[in-house]
């Protein structure tokens, strides 16, 4: 089944609280957190007290998106405060396989996150030891970014290995995605759809949810 996973870099942050529920009760599959450090992404955003006031507001599973220099010292931290998804990045984890276990054994599904201008090629290695493959369709570091169109041969591409080879893998697409174009990431072989803008920014969240829906079924 496809999902839907707002991004609260977008929400409105003095009421968060009341933006969670609302996505939540709009009909979002997840909450997509995005951390962000300064070093790795030229921005600063959460850390595990805000996932785990989080865990408070929502039933659905939270999905954290680390980018930060040193994934590996905040795994545990995060793990506790209640997420539910922890992806790291290929470009700061040197150690890959042993973050990746260490995510399981904090009973947490481990996934892999690459910039766009990152080959496929530098998880080939790994790719047995994640539940999904998050590829990000724009710059991290800002919301509000347009979508990298060449980062969809990069989706059709990954979509082909994983059925190839029958991996239990999910491929998670981030940035830039909006109701005029989550159609195309789709057919291109995505399955979680992550969306800021394109959610937070609209007037009704259960309408642009449910024509998010249409688009994807």
């Amino acid at each position: 089944m496809k999902k839907i996973a707002p991004s609260i870099l977008s929400a409105d942050f003095s009421k968060l609280d009341k933006e969670v529920r609302a996505v939540e009760k709009a009909g979002a599959d997840l909450i997509h957190v995005d951390v962000m450090d300064g070093h790795f992404v030229p921005n600063i955003t959460i850390g595990p007290l805000v996932v785990q006031g989080l865990r408070k507001l929502t039933s659905l599973p939270l999905d954290v998106h680390l980018m930060i220099e040193k994934p590996q010292d905040f795994i545990e931290p995060f793990a506790q405060a209640g997420s539910n998804w922890i992806t790291v990045h290929v470009e700061v984890c040197r150690n890959m396989k042993q973050v990746l276990k260490i995510i399981r054994q904090l009973k947490v599904r481990p996934g892999v996150v690459l910039n766009p201008q990152t080959p496929l090629k530098k998880i080939f290695t790994f790719l047995d030891e994640v539940d999904f493959v998050l590829l990000m369709s724009v710059n991290p570091g800002f919301g509000g970014q347009t979508f990298i169109p060449n980062v969809l041969k990069k989706v059709e591409q990954l979509r082909k290995i994983i059925d190839k080879n029958g991996y239990p893998i999910e491929i998670e697409v981030d940035g830039g995605i909006k109701l005029d174009n989550i159609k195309e990431v789709s057919r291109a072989g995505g399955d979680i759809f992550v969306l800021g803008t394109g959610i937070f920014k609209t007037l009704n969240y259960k309408e642009t949810i449910r024509k998010l829906r249409q688009e994807i079924s």
